[in-house]
């Protein structure tokens, strides 16, 4: 007859119940976090611990079902037919009423149960008593955990109330695997805009500090593509798109090559700056590497387009200076931009550059001296600025 043994103590009961419970948050605690572990242990400890022959958990999808989790004591067969039919929240289920109700469901005896009409399970499985308990999360279920048992014994208040307990702890499992899962798609989404190790900084302690705000010596480097905007105007939308795809492919490649920032991409216009958020004492020469990198292989990209009647160019621009750094923007849309007059001056060399040249700030010339082989480009009165800036072309790089 399930339930507890008649010479069981509750002394006794309690302290196995408090080892159970420890085991769960040691399993919890466990690094790299494993869900499918932590539901295991629960599982176990809890149909051990309120005497039943087997428990499943269901977990809620986005859809509004509820998928079978994990399983103990149960059959293939069982497991099985509850991987291929998710469960819609009615009251013919035990998952489903549970559901509805948000509150813990004990039947004493599926048999003598009007509502439960889920014939195909009853027959799989042969149970008689069956307990679910929500999983609740801000009062939404967004699972729930269930014990069976073969013989027609309602589970008592004190058994109920264990299974509660670990299916509170089954959300915050559940809850961890989310946001570990939402830590890593933001991860992959700042690899796409930075270098992984930049990515990694960012998503760490130390890069909250720098989140903040911080003064910095940057170089930064502007991209644009010459004759973009009436090849737009001109050409198929198709043909837009196509061109910026092996354009932007040739300008992933380099930065992520180089160790770059990426803080702005728009359509044919690119700003990258180096030695933020990670320091990189050679900054203004991994610019100018990456900028000569990138000059070649849009020169062959550009040869391509000509051939099919795109004529488009390429202009660089590169300014070493300070800026304050760190994120702007407003409650669910920030970024990572560096601010100051070396960003305008980075953008107004670009823009002054002819097809195929780079142009360099004198600051970005002096990081590089004696590396950086120039070629002198005169003064330049650059919107923005009193004086007139002493530009230099680069040509190459020792």
């Amino acid at each position: 007859m399930p339930g507890p043994p008649p010479d069981e103590a509750p002394a006794d009961r309690s302290a196995a119940h408090q080892a159970a419970l420890g085991d769960v948050l040691r399993t919890l605690g466990q690094a790299p976090f494993d869900l499918d572990a932590v539901l295991a242990a629960i599982l176990s400890h809890a149909t051990r611990l309120c005497h039943a022959e087997r428990g499943f958990v269901y977990l809620r999808g986005e859809d509004g079902r509820y998928r079978h989790a994990a399983a103990i004591g149960a059959s293939e067969a069982i497991i099985e037919f509850n991987l291929a039919h998710p469960l819609v929240p009615t009251r013919g289920t035990l998952v489903g009423r549970t559901a509805i109700e948000r509150r813990a469901v004990n039947v004493p005896d599926v048999e003598d149960d009007p509502e439960y009409t889920y014939a195909e399970a009853k027959r799989l499985g042969g149970f008689r008593a069956m307990l679910g308990v929500p999983m609740l999360r801000e009062g939404e279920v967004v699972g729930v955990v269930t014990a069976w048992r073969d013989e027609p014994v309602a589970f008592d208040p004190d058994e109920v109330a264990i299974v509660q307990q670990f299916a509170d702890q089954a959300v915050i499992a559940v809850t961890t695997t989310q946001l570990l899962g939402t830590i890593e798609r933001q991860r992959i989404e700042l690899a796409r805009f930075l270098a992984p190790e930049v990515a990694a900084l960012i998503s760490s302690p130390e890069g909250a500090v720098l989140l903040a705000g911080h003064r910095r010596e940057i170089t930064v480097v502007f991209t644009d593509l010459r004759g973009f905007t009436p090849f737009s105007e001109s050409a198929e939308p198709e043909e837009v798109m196509q061109v910026l795809r092996d354009y932007h492919r040739a300008l992933g490649s380099r930065i992520t090559e180089a160790g770059g920032t990426l803080e702005r991409f728009t359509g044919d216009g690119v700003m990258v700056f180096f030695n933020d958020p990670i320091e990189q004492p050679e900054h203004a020469e991994r610019a100018m590497r990456m900028a000569l990198a990138l000059r070649d292989d849009v020169a062959t990209l550009t040869e391509g387009w000509r051939r099919v009647g795109h004529r488009l160019g390429f202009g660089i621009g590169i300014a070493t200076g300070f800026a304050t750094l760190g994120r702007i923007g407003f409650e669910g849309r920030f970024d990572y931009a560096a601010v100051g007059s070396v960003v305008n001056l980075g953008a107004r060399l670009c823009a002054q550059a002819e097809d195929g040249q780079i142009l360099l700030s004198p600051r970005a010339r002096a990081r590089a001296e004696g590396r950086a082989t120039v070629r002198d480009a005169g003064e330049m009165t650059i919107k923005g600025f009193s004086q007139p800036i002493h530009v230099s072309g680069l040509t190459g790089l020792g």
